[in-house]
């Protein structure tokens, strides 16, 4: 387990879960809840069931100073072998309603950006068909101001719910509250986004589904499937990261369990049963060769759970 709480405070942490009548499980799987399937265990987790249930988390995990992690469907995660010594969480299904208004679309933090998508133009908007391509949810895709053909989550919001897990206040940000950047925002790792809306377009032509069915075609044309975790370093600014790991030669290498995808460059294919420290060595090993090859200082998208601060900057990681 990696460095966070305590053996002794993860215990009390559990009482506490379950004295509140929360359903916490111990030592709970989290590489089957990442894309790249693999990583460690988390001390405890808990699917939220209700607002309610996340305003008692907050609660316990605020008496406690626990770390946490929130999940949403692991898209961009990548926890370290060793696990993480706290609580990690995921909204469940009643988070994954989507309500289309006149003018705007209201989804839970949980709901599939996919679906989102979809929903939004067989409802007849545009303007979020981009969305269709990123396997996240769009609490998560809020948080990082996810984006893609043009477009990002900052083109679309209006409002954003949060639950702040660290102070228990359950506050409505406007999207200039957000402060979106590239591929990022002012939402930290202790905010749970439980409810987004989106202001779109009108749309009554055919065009939505087009550019749909087209996304989709190319994503399956460029990018690989398998065991990965979508780009896993930022577009430089004015060029591409995969550009220049290709440059940088690093197509195809490969550590341990993890390579380079052959297919585009700023992916990371893991193989079945492989490890998550193999993913963060290569993560470093190809920002060292981009560094020196092209002068760029590559900064990781992944969000690293469990490795130690030095690992993660080596990666290009935030600490």
């Amino acid at each position: 387990m990696s460095p966070g709480a305590s053996d002794r405070d993860l215990a009390v942490l559990g009482e506490a879960l379950q004295s509140a009548g929360i359903d916490a499980s111990p030592d709970h799987d989290l590489a089957a809840l990442a894309t790249y399937r693999v990583g460690g265990r988390a001390a405890w987790f808990v699917t939220v069931g209700s607002i309610d249930q996340l305003m008692a988390i907050g609660e316990i995990v605020a008496r406690f100073a626990t770390p946490t992690l929130v999940v949403g469907r692991g898209s961009n995660l990548l926890v370290a072998d060793s696990g993480f010594a706290g609580l990690a969480l995921q909204l469940g299904e009643s988070f994954a309603t989507i309500n289309v208004g006149d003018r705007s679309i209201a989804a839970g933090g949980a709901a599939a950006l996919p679906v989102v998508a979809r929903r939004s133009v067989s409802a007849g908007f545009s303007g979020f068909e981009w969305a269709v391509g990123v396997p996240g949810s769009i609490g998560g895709a809020v948080r990082m101001n996810a984006g893609g053909h043009g477009s990002d989550m900052a083109a679309s919001v209006q409002r954003v719910r949060v639950v702040d897990l660290a102070t228990g206040q359950d506050v409505t940000m406007s999207a200039s509250d957000c402060a979106f950047a590239y591929r990022s925002s002012s939402i930290g790792p202790h905010q749970v986004v439980v409810e987004v809306e989106l202001a779109l377009a009108a749309n009554i032509s055919a065009a939505g589904e087009r550019e749909l069915s087209e996304i989709v075609a190319w994503r399956r044309q460029h990018q690989p499937g398998g065991q990965n975790a979508g780009s896993v370093f930022a577009n430089p600014t004015g060029d591409s990261a995969g550009r220049l790991i290709d440059i940088a030669g690093c197509k195809g290498r490969r550590i341990g369990t993890a390579e380079v995808s052959m297919k585009h460059a700023n992916f990371i294919q893991v193989d079945a049963g492989g490890s998550a420290d193999d993913v963060v060595s290569l993560m470093a090993a190809v920002r060292r060769a981009v560094s020196d090859s092209t002068g760029h200082d590559l900064r990781a998208e992944t969000v690293m759970v469990g490795f130690n601060p030095e690992v993660v900057a080596g990666a290009g990681g935030r600490l």
